[in-house]
């Protein structure tokens, strides 16, 4: 027995073995139809999945798992094995024998019995691997994305700037402004693109296009596809869950975030992006706008204006649109080109689609024909309403409300370069209605200089390079507003502007008798008025009128005739005009304008204009004047020239607009002291005083205001003082009469001018000093010339107290001018920091040796500072470091005619 157990195991393990071992030659067939079997589920897997994989490699820019991409490999592998094998066996069946259960060949079928058995199991086990939840992940994208650009002309300057701040710490958010198509989107993408090549250690750079009405989660949609946080995370969330998911991941970061085109204030916060402080979080925000108070509502810490570009950039970028071939096609084209290049005044985004436009155009021509209609309806240009003109009105269109809209629209009614005065400006929107105040003269007008302002901000009006008083209207944002006027809708008036009107034909006046405001420019003769006199009937709707510049004598009889509705009528600067026609069939007119013309009667001008609100007869040659009969009249405007009225019509006409009830502002020369003792015993006209001019008033030798007068003038803006050659000083006398006096001698505010800004004091021979000025602490501009007399500007004796108490003195002083006076010793007797100063200009002061300046005058504003080479070299200096400072802002200069330059001499 103990023999037999081991025999019968081993015979056991023998069966087995054989058993097994012959099952691969028997089942050969019925595995072989189990492979294909098998091999044919797992390719459908396979199908499906390589499927799953080429959608997401091709379409959602996804790469394949890891495990997926070995999956399939192994897939291949095992495809090519099976194939061979269900080969070898389809061969293997057909050479068996003994009806197909024996082979004759036992060693071979064995063998392919044995592989296909194994490889069932495999087939299996792979299908069942096949069934993937995630076939791909998103590829990780670049730090930044690369932006689409052509070669950029005008901007490497502001670039350079903007990096800078980029390199600095301490600035965190970034703003750049400018009008449309300027350049400030190219900036952007030239800053994006410049990350590729330099990191400044930055992890993220990412760029969203924000535009208008915003939509906060948009933008925050943008912002997670940058940072790759999987769409399910978020899709569905709230604007809060966004929030605070952008945050938990930007905080770990030092990120660069480009927002282009915004046009309000864009809660960083709210989105969930970390802010900027340039201390403990080094990222940036850089964005574009069109305003610049977009700029100060997003907390830039700097803000860039991007301009236009200069004449010879903006002929470049011409050039390269246009191209070398069309160009150089004839030898006068360059010329042409640079004609239309001024057309554009430097806007890139005019440069470029007329460029393109003329791309094709190689005859003269049509190289003359385009540049007509550029000066003449430029809005009819290939290109120009849909690629220009309607991308620069989304300004015009994000204005707040009608009145700046109207006040807007109301600046293209001035010639192309047009320098605007600011006060012209806005008394012509006061005599309009624009303004929501116009009832109150003078909250009008402060209404009237903050859209000025606004509309500076929005870009849609520049700052006068010559002068702080004036504005300009780009050529093509002019371009723009006098399309806008004829499109339908928004309630807007037809308007025709003209310039260079030598003529007006019958073909003109068919064009314009639906307008609702004309303005027709220089060299207008009698004979054109006299033409469109005959066609009056066609100007029934006409409620404004500027006729000015021209060479004409007189308007002709019944010019006027039926133009019942004009409100506003400007015949300023018309130097020849005597005579105005029968003004008064004007019977609806509220704003008259007779400055700069020849018209010395004013008498029957005037009779029957009833509504007459706004009366403005600047540097005229009148010498007769009565408006007793103008019970409407809100503001008068008589100032600047040589005075020509006798002294009993001035005493007349003081009386007049004292006993108007309506009269809030006034602005008058007065050239007799016994007129300016009307003045300073009027409360009335001590109140509505604005500009006032004292000129040649003999026996004047003291003028002396009290401080109820002081604190009277609250309107008075500008004083201008000349030719009174017995005037010794001007003081301020506190000892005021009365209860009055007696509670501002004992108040602790002392009584100022709070609105003086400028001051003239011309050719006053006996004039000593200037101390009363400590009493204008909002000065702006101070004149002083020809004062032969004058040894300081400030006492010592009487302004020292005062300025100890009060440091305004001279604190908002942008330009002073002194001039020819050749016993100036000093301008004050201690160091004043003069925060505000811009320019200075001095000449033939020689005793004047010292400035009361220190190293912290000036420090942020001071611009230039002009006088003779002789003079600045003999200055005294605390010291040389303090000389040095000042030395990077002196510009040797000419003498400078103050009479001319501040306009007396007209």
């Amino acid at each position: 027995m103990d023999c037999v157990t081991p025999v019968m195991d081993v015979a056991t393990r023998l069966w087995s073995c054989t058993s097994k071992h012959s099952s691969y030659v028997i089942d050969l067939e019925e595995n072989l139809c189990s492979l294909r079997k098998e091999m044919e589920e797992l390719k459908y897997v396979g199908e499906d999945v390589k499927r799953r994989v080429e959608d997401a490699e091709k379409h959602q820019m996804m790469k394949r798992r890891n495990e997926v991409n070995g999956w399939l490999n192994h897939l291949d592998s095992l495809e090519r094995e099976v194939n061979k094998l269900l080969e070898e066996g389809g061969q293997e069946i057909q050479k068996r024998c003994l009806r197909n259960c024996c082979s004759s060949n036992c060693r071979s079928s064995y063998n392919i019995g044995r592989r296909i058995s194994k490889k069932i199991p495999a087939a299996s086990e792979l299908k069942n691997q096949g069934h993937f939840d995630v076939v791909a992940d998103r590829l990780a994208s670049a730090s930044v994305d690369e932006k689409p650009m052509e070669k950029t002309i005008g901007l490497d300057l502001v670039f350079v700037e903007v990096w800078k701040w980029l390199e600095d710490e301490k600035v965190g958010i970034i703003g750049l402004y400018g009008m449309g198509g300027v350049g400030k989107t190219t900036l952007l993408k030239k800053i994006n693109n410049e990350f590729l090549e330099t990191k400044l250690g930055f992890d993220v750079v990412i760029w969203v296009v924000v535009s208008k009405p915003v939509n906060t989660e948009k933008v925050q949609e943008v912002i997670l596809n940058k940072l790759e946080v999987p769409r399910y995370q978020w899709e569905y969330g709230s604007k809060d869950e966004k929030s605070q998911k952008i945050f938990n991941i930007l905080k770990t970061k030092k990120f660069v975030l480009l927002l282009d085109d915004i046009w309000e204030r864009l809660d960083l916060v709210e989105l969930g992006v970390p802010h900027p402080n340039g201390d403990d979080n080094m990222s940036k925000v850089i964005f574009t706008t069109r305003s610049e108070d977009v700029c100060h509502v997003m907390e830039a810490h700097q803000h860039q204006k991007v301009d236009c570009l200069a004449s010879d950039e903006a002929l470049s970028l011409f050039r390269m649109k246009v191209g070398e071939d069309t160009f150089n096609s004839h030898p006068e084209i360059p010329t042409l080109a640079e004609e239309i290049v001024k057309e554009c005044k430097g806007l890139p985004l005019a440069l470029i689609t007329i460029g393109r436009a003329m791309a094709d155009k190689k005859t003269l021509r049509r190289w003359d024909r385009a540049l007509q209609v550029l000066k003449t309806y430029p809005s009819t240009f290939s290109g120009m309403e849909d690629q220009v003109l309607s991308i620069l009105a989304f300004s015009y269109h994000s204005l707040s409300n009608g009145p700046i809209k109207s006040c807007f629209l109301y600046c293209s009614m001035f010639p192309s370069d047009y320098e605007i005065l600011e006060d012209e400006l806005v008394e012509l929107w006061i005599g309009e209605g624009f303004l929501t105040k116009s009832h109150d003269i003078q909250r009008a007008r402060d209404e009237g200089y903050d859209i000025i302002e606004s509309l500076k901000e929005a870009c849609l009006l520049d700052s006068s390079d010559q002068s702080e008083k004036h504005v300009k209207m780009h050529d093509m944002i002019r371009d723009m507003a006098l399309w806008l006027t004829t499109k339908p809708g928004e309630n807007k008036k037809k308007v025709v502007v003209k310039e260079r009107a030598r003529m007006v034909e019958s073909r003109d006046l068919a064009e314009w008798k639906e307008a609702h405001r004309i303005s027709l420019w220089d060299n207008i003769g009698t004979q054109s008025l006299e033409n469109v006199g005959q066609e009056v009937p066609f100007f029934l709707d006409l409620e404004t009128l500027f006729l000015r510049r021209s060479s004409m004598y007189e308007i002709p009889t019944g010019f006027f005739d039926k133009m019942h509705l004009v409100r506003v009528l400007d015949l300023s600067h018309n130097y020849r005009l005597k005579s105005c026609g029968q003004l008064n069939q004007l019977v609806n007119l509220e704003y008259l304008n007779l400055s700069f013309t020849s018209i010395y009667s004013f008498w029957n001008i005037v009779q029957g204009l009833k509504k007459l609100r706004c009366l403005i007869l600047n540097f005229t040659h009148l010498k007769e004047i009565r408006i007793s009969n103008i019970s409407s009249l809100q503001l008068f405007s008589m100032h600047g020239g040589h005075l020509r009225i006798p002294c009993d019509e001035q005493k007349a006409l003081l009386k007049e607009l004292e006993s108007m009830k309506d009269i809030k502002e006034i602005s008058v020369i007065l050239d007799n002291d016994i007129l300016v003792k009307k003045l300073l015993n009027s409360y009335k006209l001590q109140s509505c005083i604005r500009k006032l001019h004292l000129q040649r008033c003999s026996n004047m030798i003291s003028l002396e205001l009290s401080l109820s007068c002081v604190q009277a003038m609250v309107h008075l803006e500008m004083l201008q003082i000349s030719s009174c050659n017995d005037l010794k000083d001007v003081k301020i006398n506190a000892k005021d009469k009365g209860k009055q006096g007696f509670i501002l001698r004992y108040s602790m505010v002392i009584p100022k001018f709070c609105k003086l800004h400028e001051v003239h004091v011309i050719s006053c021979s006996k004039l000593l000093n200037l101390t009363w000025l400590i009493y204008a602490p909002c000065l702006q501009s101070l004149a002083v010339g020809d004062c032969e007399s004058m040894e300081e500007l400030i006492g010592g004796s009487d302004g020292a107290s005062v300025v100890e108490a009060n440091s305004a003195l001279f604190s908002r002083l942008t330009t002073l001018q002194l001039e020819n006076l050749p016993k100036l010793r000093r301008i004050c007797n201690w160091v004043l920091p003069f925060p505000s100063l811009k320019i200075i200009y001095v000449h033939s002061c020689e005793n004047l040796r010292k400035l009361p300046f220190d190293s912290n005058t000036g420090k942020h504003s001071l611009k230039k500072i002009q006088a003779e080479q002789n003079w600045w070299e003999g200055l005294q200096w605390e010291d040389e470091a303090i000389k040095q400072r000042f030395n990077s802002f002196f510009m040797p200069s000419e003498y400078m005619d103050l009479y001319q330059v501040l306009g007396y001499d007209y």
